[in-house]
């Protein structure tokens, strides 16, 4: 049997999907399973050794070129789509993008999210299975594990996460970045502090208070980031701690998922970077404002998520008048106690 699953973005949910190939597998190894996804999360996928092959979406390229461009391409991915003859579409995005894709795929059988579950109603017109949500299907891995399990019953019903293969090539070149940098036999921590929403945003201050406090402790904390917004703040940072913490070279996709699986901690708000920490078994600490830790958080000993006390959280607004108390609802000293719980447990 050919599957396809359709989860096109956004990198965190991209991960919050991977336990679905596990399961699909726990079902029947022999399944073929292919996997749409926008370009730019591409790198994440290629090489996962319970897929068969990804699939490029690529909206963001095609808006650039204009013109026909975007009708064509779109045609084309259909065309190769079709060629394919799958027997099954997961659709786990549950928008009109997806349910685009999973309609023109011509596969039979198309299994999406019910009227309360898709995020846009138009997507209900691309399946013709819908699976209804309970409150036990809360957590984001769930609800697409809700979809698989109704597609395909049978697998193992364990199942909470899911994995990312490491590159070799890409472990090796972190490898020497952290041998030149003297980090090789001392805890390795890793903060990243930006998100997609403002509102997800911890304090830059306590940001700075975190990594000072880390420093004290001996450890030289690497930042990551994704942008330069996000590097601009990560070297203000590291000038908070003299030169103590020190910026990672922003790389590829593997080359960042090979760094997680190095380090003994990672440290972030609601952001991809943590859920692939947790996808390669490093122990988190993150911190959740309008989202729901509950919904979105790493689950296991191993990670400690910390929620907003405010009566409004999560409030999933991406402005608020109460942003700054907010952020200091979480405080540094709660972030530091969660961190020396993980890192004595791990006994880095």
């Amino acid at each position: 049997m050919k599957i396809l699953i359709v989860k096109v973005s956004a990198l965190g949910d991209v991960v919050h999907a991977l336990p679905v190939l596990t399961y699909l597998k726990s079902v029947d190894p022999a399944l073929e399973i292919d996997w749409l996804v926008e370009r730019p999360f591409l790198p994440l996928l290629e090489g996962h050794p319970l897929l068969r092959r990804v699939l490029a979406l690529d909206t963001k390229g095609w808006r650039n070129q204009g013109g026909l461009t975007p009708l064509r391409e779109a045609l084309s991915l259909v065309r190769q789509l079709r060629r394919e003859g799958y027997d099954l579409v997961l659709d786990l995005q549950g928008n009109c993008k997806s349910g685009l894709f999973t309609r023109l795929s011509g596969a039979p059988l198309r299994y999406g999210f019910d009227l309360d579950g898709a995020r846009e109603w138009p997507n209900l017109l691309a399946t013709n299975r819908r699976v209804v949500l309970t409150s036990e299907d809360h957590h984001v891995s769930d609800r697409s594990l809700a979809i698989a399990r109704t597609a395909l019953p049978g697998g193992d019903q364990t199942l909470t996460a899911g994995t990312l293969p490491v590159s070799a090539a890409a472990l090796a070149r972190v490898e020497k970045h952290l041998q030149e940098l003297g980090l090789t036999a001392v805890p390795l921590v890793v903060l990243h502090y930006g998100t997609t929403w403002s509102t997800k945003l911890w304090p830059l201050d306590c940001w700075m208070a975190l990594a000072k406090n880390l420093v004290e402790q001996g450890i030289r904390p690497l930042l990551s980031w994704g942008n330069e917004t996000e590097r601009l703040a990560s070297q203000a940072i590291a000038d908070a701690c003299a030169g103590q913490a020190l910026l990672w070279p922003r790389g590829s996709l593997p080359e960042l998922v090979a760094l997680l699986s190095r380090a003994d901690l990672v440290i972030g708000a609601d952001t991809g970077p943590v859920h692939m920490a947790a996808a390669v078994e490093t122990p988190t600490v993150s911190i959740y404002r309008v989202t729901d830790a509950r919904r979105n958080g790493p689950r296991g000993e191993r990670h400690i998520c910390l929620q907003s006390p405010l009566d409004c959280s999560p409030c999933l607004r991406k402005t608020c008048d109460q942003d700054d108390m907010c952020g200091r609802s979480i405080s540094v000293d709660s972030v530091i106690a969660a961190s020396r719980k993980l890192l004595g447990e791990t006994g880095a």
